[in-house]
């Protein structure tokens, strides 16, 4: 048994396919299959069941995936503490989640990289299932998340609550308050992303306190295809406020309204491992991150209520 074997292991699970699998290890899949195949016969357990276009884990196989996990994570943790103690230069790799890194990373990393000069920063930009996956096997050091995390090998820093905007087509009946009741979307279909984001489940528990239904024949990859929709006059949805800052768009086509006597947000934090020696350095960026929100989103609100 080696780690590289456990790599593969890892990346199966993740992936639920031989050839993504192999494609992510930089190996061929016969030979992520045979090196599997040898694990099983060393431990004397079969891991996966491989059945045709699909592959499932076995019992024993999840219980070696969550050790695996747990080895490669502590291994990723001593090369980096050992190079941090030979003077090696340090580095961070930070996993964000789609609906939130475009609009947040252009103002959060300016003043990290000024208080962290030495550091080098690495940005990962995937779901937030998929971040939790790369934190807990040491892939990444960080991941900032819209939900909470229940791995009781990790920490979190609540950084910001951000607030959700309801997006219509400028003709809309809407478009012409300066805010929206939530009883005003009682009945309506609003359009949201597809399966997998975070924000779409969010927005689902949202759609449902207002009684309002979700679009069925239509369900986006993005946030931008989402706007764009909206700005064509296909529907309504909603944008989580970062999205929504002068910055990072224009609002031809449609308006952007906040709600009225009502509360929709999303709380996002700031996870890692308790094990991870850049514990300090990564707080010190959560508190970095808190203190540059309150001026963004009120930046925002001047610039479409002024």
């Amino acid at each position: 048994m080696n780690i590289r074997d456990l790599e593969y292991l890892v990346a199966l699970a993740d992936q639920r396919n031989f050839r993504r699998a192999a494609e992510i290890c930089n190996v061929s899949q016969p030979t992520l299959s045979t090196q599997l195949r040898k694990l099983e016969d060393e431990l004397g357990v079969a891991l996966v069941e491989r059945i045709p276009r699909n592959v499932t884990l076995t019992a024993a196989g999840a219980d070696v995936v969550a050790r695996a996990r747990r080895i490669l994570a502590e291994l990723a943790e001593l090369k980096q503490s050992a190079s941090a103690r030979r003077g090696g230069q340090n580095r961070l790799r930070l996993g964000v989640f789609p609906t939130l890194s475009p609009y947040l990373l252009p103002h959060i990393i300016p003043p990290i990289r000024e208080r962290f000069p030495g550091m080098e920063l690495l940005l990962t930009e995937e779901k937030s299932s998929v971040l939790r996956q790369q934190l807990a096997s040491g892939q990444l050091d960080a991941a900032i998340l819209a939900d909470p995390s229940e791995d009781a090998q990790q920490d979190s820093q609540h950084l910001f609550d951000e607030p959700f905007l309801l997006a219509v087509p400028s003709g809309h009946r809407l478009s012409r308050q300066d805010f929206v009741e939530p009883g005003d979307l009682r009945d309506e279909r609003l359009m949201l992303l597809e399966e997998g984001h975070c924000l779409r489940d969010q927005a689902l528990e949202a759609s449902r306190q207002v009684g309002a239904r979700e679009e069925t024949t239509f369900r986006a990859t993005s946030l931008e295809t989402l706007r764009q929709m909206v700005a064509a006059g296909v529907g309504m949805t909603f944008l989580p406020a970062l999205a929504c800052l002068p910055a990072a768009l224009d609002f031809r086509g449609y308006s952007v309204l906040p709600f009225h006597r009502a509360s929709f947000q999303r709380s996002v934090a700031i996870h890692w491992r308790r094990t991870s020696p850049m514990v300090d350095a990564i707080a010190e960026c959560g508190q970095i991150i808190a203190a540059e929100i309150p001026s963004l989103l009120g930046r925002g609100r001047q610039a479409r209520f002024a």
